[in-house]
């Protein structure tokens, strides 16, 4: 004890120097990063929109928000991390977007009462995303009789689901529901003010007349058209002044209202060696013996196999099987064995269990009278045996099947009248875990116009228990079916494949101390680089590269020339090592390595035009013809209401000239250039196609000013968000999402 006593008089204000000093480094680190972080000048914002700050903990949600929508209104399945990075990048341009209308509903003073919002989640006539919630596939508010939207089970079911969690394991429901009420409500304003954009939308009635007299002046004409290939390229020249040049004549067109960035990139694809290969094939040779004797083929199966949807028992025809050796596989054995064989990016091995003839799809009514659901019981067994065997009888004595049909089964009589219930083979194994095999032998295996008699009592289903009478009505597609179990197995690349090539990505970048160095480097080791473009604040993806965050921020944080001194991993499939090549700026768009051969390109088809245009002046159709190996060619339907010319496509600069007045009959027209080349036409007649009675002229002017209206409305739609978020005034803060 006194060893002890003496150690805390000598060191116990050390120790507890020490331990101060460490509290007051992680109290200030919690501060740097956390709540108290713009104490210290460290921002925890993302974006500002016209100095609006948008918080990075306000942004996930939002980016959680629309993960959640994504799931619950598309069919696209679990998100992957190219969904995601859509995602991340969609939301910075919707809050962007929301920023400024909500800015613009406030100056224009646009409201949503509180009435208007509970309509909008509670009323009858709700908003359509409340109306098509759905959970697992099923449209939770519809009412289970009508199939129809009830505005009375959504509070129900929030009230319920609210009270008793446990109702729905995991919270899904309500965090599904919640974020679509979020979201419903914050564009409430949002949605008038477009709403009110569209009703604005106003074409005059002279434009329709307009647009209905060029769709009456026609007109006929021969030409030639010169292709831009007729002289090499090597014979015209581009210097940067003609580019500077063309660049300031077509500023709107190269004018960037976002800063961007460009890359250069070599990428290490992490794919399997030959001896993954030999791994997996030797992991079913294996199993082959074991799965051939097996008794218990879906435990087998489901313990082995690396497929998301593993054997169910399910018949299957060699068109529907999915393989390219279906053939060969249906021709197996019973209870043999086929493989391995890779399809579809894996290995597998198949089992033939058992074979036989089936129709492809069957089509049968039936009338159900019901025991009990699993949770009310509608009457006794004896009962409910009495009730079905007399409708049996009535029908055999010539009793209406849609009569009883409506008596005994009312709501589902309202949305199906004959009770005709059309399924196919592939829903087999559905039917028969919601029902019994009992019903599926008799309706897959009986014949056309065979009736029955079948119980239902399904644990598997909550315990329902019903008496069915069913009528096969007719079978179709009948052919050769097989049960096939399958296990499958991915090729995926070895620890020891993945460290090899992130071996080579590392020499890779240890060499490429510079742009030239990764150039030289590049050549050496035999890779090719490729062109990352566009690349602004806001991109989460990369064209070519997918979802690639990290190499977006890496490029705005570094010079032109610099190269990454780490190779970036994406995802688990590549490794990529990046080269800056240019910073562009928002205003004119510089010229660089990559953008130059275009501009090149458009400037050496203008030369080539008035080339060609000079050669040709004066010249007789004919004689054109003849000096590029062509043939004159003739249109009669050229319309000055369309820019699209038979056989030609677009060419607008055609049909101008076409309905010029300086363009006289039986005379050759100066070189247009077009798409493509240099046109020389020559006019054989034009004039106006015989007018409408009073009445149809009214009709086409008022169809023109509609589908003017139309247009402007579908315009107004597309293009209000990127307008606004082009007007605005935004700036990312890139490390901080």
């Amino acid at each position: 004890m006194a060893v002890i006593q003496s150690i805390r008089n000598r060191y116990g204000k050390i120790a507890g120097g020490v331990i101060g000093v460490a509290l007051i480094s992680f109290i200030i680190s919690d501060a740097r990063n956390g709540s108290f972080g713009r104490l210290f000048g460290n921002s925890t914002n993302v974006m500002t929109v016209n100095g609006t700050k948008i918080d990075a903990k306000e942004y996930q949600q939002r980016v959680k928000e629309y993960e959640t929508l994504t799931q619950i209104y598309s069919s696209r399945g679990p998100l992957d991390d190219a969904a995601r990075a859509q995602i991340s990048e969609q939301v910075l341009q919707s809050i962007a977007f929301e920023t400024v209308a909500e800015e613009i509903c406030d100056k224009m003073g646009i409201i949503v009462s509180e009435q208007e919002k509970k309509d909008m989640i509670y009323g009858p006539n709700a908003h359509q995303l409340i109306r098509q919630f759905s959970f697992q596939g099923q449209q939770i508010f519809n009412n289970p009789e009508t199939k129809q939207f009830d505005p009375a089970r959504v509070k129900g079911i929030e009230d319920q689901l609210t009270k008793d969690p446990k109702q729905d394991p995991g919270g899904q429901i309500m965090e599904g529901f919640r974020a679509v009420k979020s979201y419903v409500l914050r564009m409430a304003r949002i949605d008038k003010l477009n709403t009110m954009m569209s009703a604005g939308a106003y074409a005059p009635m002279y434009t329709a007349k307009r647009s209905v007299m060029d769709n009456m002046q026609k007109a006929s004409i021969r030409f030639v058209k010169v292709p831009f290939a007729t002289i090499p390229d090597d014979q015209v020249k581009v210097s940067d002044d003609d580019i500077k040049a063309y660049m300031q004549k077509h500023k709107a067109m190269f004018e960037t209202e976002q800063a961007s960035r460009a890359i250069e990139y070599v990428s290490f694809d992490v794919i399997p060696s030959s001896a993954d290969s030999a791994r997996t094939l030797g992991a079913l040779e294996e199993m082959k013996a074991e799965f051939a004797s097996t008794k218990d083929d879906k435990t087998f199966v489901g313990s082995k196999t690396e497929d998301n949807n593993p054997y169910n028992g399910a018949y299957v025809s060699s068109k529907n099987f999915g393989s390219r050796y279906a053939d060969t596989i249906m021709k197996q054995a019973t209870g043999s064995v086929f493989g391995p064989y890779f399809d579809n990016g894996a290995y597998h091995i198949s089992k033939m269990i058992d074979r036989k003839s089936l129709p492809d799809s069957v089509k049968f009514r039936q009338i159900v009278v019901f025991i009990t659901d699993g949770k009310n019981t509608a009457m006794t067994d004896s009962a409910a045996k009495i009730k079905i065997d007399s409708i049996a009888n009535a029908l055999k004595a010539g009793a209406s099947f849609d009569t009883l049909f409506a008596r005994y089964n009312p709501q589902n009589a309202q949305q199906n009248p004959k009770g005709e219930i059309p399924v196919t083979l592939q829903a087999m194994p559905q039917l028969q875990e919601q029902l019994n095999k009992e019903f599926t032998d008799f309706i897959y295996e009986g014949h056309a116009g065979e009736k029955k008699i079948i119980k239902i009592n399904n644990e598997k289903t909550n315990g329902y228990q019903a008496y069915h009478y069913v009528d096969i009505i007719e079978q179709t597609g009948m052919g050769p079916v097989a049960q096939i179990a399958t296990i499958t197995k991915s090729l995926y690349p070895s620890d020891s494949t993945s460290d090899a090539i992130f071996a080579r990505a590392n020499e890779f970048a240890s060499k490429s101390t510079d742009a030239a160095a990764f150039d030289a480097t590049a050549k050496k080791m035999g890779v090719d680089k490729r062109v990352g473009d566009n690349l602004r604040e806001s991109s989460f993806t990369i064209q070519g590269l997918g979802p690639a965050r990290d190499v977006v921020k890496w490029a705005y944080n570094h010079k032109v020339g610099e190269v990454a001194k780490d190779p970036f991993r994406l995802s688990d499939q590549r490794y990529v090592v990046a080269k800056l090549v240019s910073i562009n700026e928002k205003g004119l768009a510089p010229v660089t390595a990559m953008n130059r051969p275009m501009f090149e390109q458009r400037i050496r088809d203008e030369k080539k035009a008035d080339m060609i245009a000079a050669k040709y002046k004066g010249a007789a159709l004919e004689a054109i013809a003849t000096g590029v190996g062509a043939t004159v060619a003739q249109s009669d339907s050229v319309i000055l209401g369309g820019a699209m010319l038979p056989g030609l496509g677009y060419e607008p600069k055609v049909v101008g000239y076409t309905f010029s007045p300086s363009l006289q009959p039986n005379t050759v027209s100066p070189g247009i250039k077009g798409q493509g080349g240099v046109y020389f036409i020559s006019l054989i007649s034009k004039g106006t196609v015989p007018a409408p009675d009073a009445m149809q002229q009214q009709m086409m002017l008022m169809q023109a000013r509609q589908q003017e209206e139309y247009q402007l409305r579908g315009f107004l739609g597309q293009m209000l968000q990127p307008m606004m978020i082009r007007k605005a005034e935004i700036k990312y803060n890139i490390d901080n999402f």
